[in-house]
């Protein structure tokens, strides 16, 4: 099975026009991957956050943190 019109390497490769699927498409695939893990900083960093609030207001209350310093 090919998927290419290589079926030899034993040929003039300035001739050879395809050497694998998909060619022209790397840096459409290039900016769909940078925008994705830019997406998911983004995803990361919010979701983060909300977390860290959420710990806040549910620990970080003057009594609660007078408690973790004098260690009790």
């Amino acid at each position: 099975m090919s998927t290419t019109p290589i079926d030899t390497w034993a040929v003039d490769l300035a001739d050879i026009t395809l050497i694998y699927p998909g060619v022209g498409t790397e840096v459409y695939m290039a900016v769909v991957a940078i925008v994705l893990w830019l997406a998911w900083h983004v995803w990361q960093v919010k979701h983060e956050n909300a977390i860290y609030e959420e710990e806040k207001r549910k620990y970080g209350t003057p009594e609660h943190i007078d408690k973790a310093i004098s260690g009790d």
